[in-house]
């Protein structure tokens, strides 16, 4: 087993996380030793903002770059240099999720790393059933509703994706998730009748699983907290990423990890989870939603 920087195993969430980590070890070992960014980019022939791209984890790590900058940071200790060193490695390994690089733009690609790295997902959903609790023929009735005229190649690319995402779920010490989702994405006929039954019957499956909590928001409730749609909130076991909010917008996504602004979605998620309906009766709810399709 390969160890993190400050002596445990390394995290399991990807390359995604790891240059995250990697970035926040560079960090502060660079301002311990009162360094700037534009000296430390001057010393491995770049520019200051390329050392804040990878402080950030925002870009692939030279194996070269990272000893150099151990060198000039001090770092002299040659067990610590190696755990980094190997560190610089394993984020610079090919995701399982590359192959459908083509498929999906950068953006959705970090967050798939994220995901696959979190502890705990929360979510809110007003449209459609969460990604990772959706059919295969739901999720293909999504994308074409997303990007009509799609090729069908790419459209089988981002379905596939998707299903691969679900595995998380089912991986060793899997995150729990907890999904509150609008009674209108519910009822809403994505694909069709039978896609939409297939898509409960998950649901009521997926609700039998320990680490899948699922919630409704009804229609009788009126008004609620969520006022600015979905949202999803992640917690990572590793101290050096912080609690973060993924929404999604037309044409990219934002990532939220400011404290006092998690704090506020934190918040709303929670006046949500007691809005909506027990979890205790997802299951009948859905049953009896089956009835009425």
């Amino acid at each position: 087993m390969s160890l993190s920087p400050t002596g445990g195993a390394a995290p399991a969430g990807g390359p995604t996380v790891l240059r995250i980590l990697l970035g926040a070890q560079l960090r502060r070992l660079r301002e311990s030793a009162g360094i700037s960014r534009e000296d430390a980019g001057y010393h491995i022939r770049a520019s200051g903002s390329k050392i804040s791209r990878m402080e950030l984890g925002r870009v692939s790590f030279k194996e070269r770059d990272v000893t150099d900058l151990l060198e000039y940071y001090g770092v002299r200790d040659p067990e610590e240099r190696e755990k980094l060193v190997q560190l610089t490695r394993e984020a610079n390994q090919t995701p399982w999720w590359q192959k459908y690089q083509e498929a999906v733009p950068d953006w959705f690609q970090v967050f798939v790393g994220l995901e696959e790295a979190a502890q705990l997902i929360r979510e809110y959903e007003v449209q459609f059933v969460p990604g990772l609790l959706q059919t295969e023929d739901y999720a293909r009735a999504v994308v074409l509703q997303g990007t009509p005229g799609l090729d069908p190649e790419e459209v089988e690319r981002r379905v596939a994706l998707r299903m691969g995402r679900q595995q998380v779920l089912k991986k060793e010490n899997p995150p729990r998730l907890w999904a509150i989702v609008d009674e209108a994405a519910l009822r809403r006929p994505m694909g069709g009748r039978d896609v939409l039954v297939a898509q409960i019957e998950r649901l009521m499956d997926a609700v039998s699983e320990p680490n899948v909590t699922l919630q409704v928001m009804p229609f009788r409730y009126g008004g609620h907290a969520a006022e600015g749609g979905a949202f999803m909130l992640m917690r990572f076991p590793e101290a050096d990423l912080p609690d973060m909010v993924y929404m999604e917008y037309l044409t990219g996504a934002l990532y939220l990890d400011k404290p006092d602004e998690v704090e506020r979605y934190a918040a709303v998620m929670e006046r949500l989870s007691v809005a909506g309906t027990s979890p205790d009766r997802t299951r009948e709810i859905l049953g009896s939603m089956l009835k009425e399709i």
